[in-house]
């Protein structure tokens, strides 16, 4: 519960903070990741890279929220990696990601994937969140039948899907990325959400599990 409390009191802190420097990148520590935070227009994004690989793809965590007056979409294809040197690559679609982890996945990406992304969106997998992951995963593991596919049914409800944002909602996901297993080098992310374009930096220094 402390985790909890911790986790969304940085959220807050990170909105209010975005606001007030006019659209400046907020940087915190959160569960051991290390979270990028933007408001725009009244809508935030934060994400964090996962400190892991799922077969050749890197995962990253991001949560958004929409503080403007109108719904928005958000969809995984307006998450673009953009290196320093080289063409932009835009996030996987949920479609591609959720049939490489139904078709390739093994059971201990599965479990790594799942483990990882829990701990860090929640601290500990019996916090509940809405709108999000533990929404998808709940309606996933409803219409399965098949117990052997329920693993990698709950690791596929963390792919980021297209959601529409009504006023004062938020969602969560991951986004994956194909460029090889390796860590995002540096250059900058880009997301495109609420007729805005939001940037951040990357460093390119984060270190990925197996």
């Amino acid at each position: 519960m402390a985790f909890r409390r911790n986790f969304f009191a940085a959220w807050f802190a990170a909105c209010a903070l975005a606001t007030l420097a006019q659209a400046q990148v907020i940087e915190f520590v959160s569960g051991g990741l290390e979270y990028k935070a933007l408001t725009k227009g009244g809508v935030t994004v934060m994400f964090a890279p996962l400190k892991l690989k799922v077969r050749d793809m890197t995962v990253l965590q991001i949560s958004v929220s929409n503080g403007a007056p109108v719904s928005w979409s958000i969809k995984p294809e307006d998450f673009r990696y953009v290196p320093l040197n080289g063409q932009g690559t835009q996030a996987m679609t949920s479609k591609a990601v959720i049939g490489d982890l139904l078709k390739n996945a093994s059971r201990g990406d599965v479990t790594k994937l799942v483990h990882a992304y829990e701990d860090a969106l929640y601290g500990n997998t019996q916090m509940h969140s809405t709108n999000g992951y533990e929404a998808r995963r709940q309606d996933a593991l409803a219409e399965l039948g098949n117990p052997r596919l329920k693993a990698a049914t709950a690791a596929s409800a963390i792919a980021l899907v297209t959601t529409k944002l009504n006023p004062g909602q938020s969602t969560d996901g991951a986004v994956f990325y194909q460029v090889g297993g390796k860590p995002l080098g540096a250059g900058h992310l880009e997301v495109t959400v609420g007729g805005e374009l939001f940037t951040f930096p990357l460093e390119g220094d984060t270190k990925l599990g197996r």
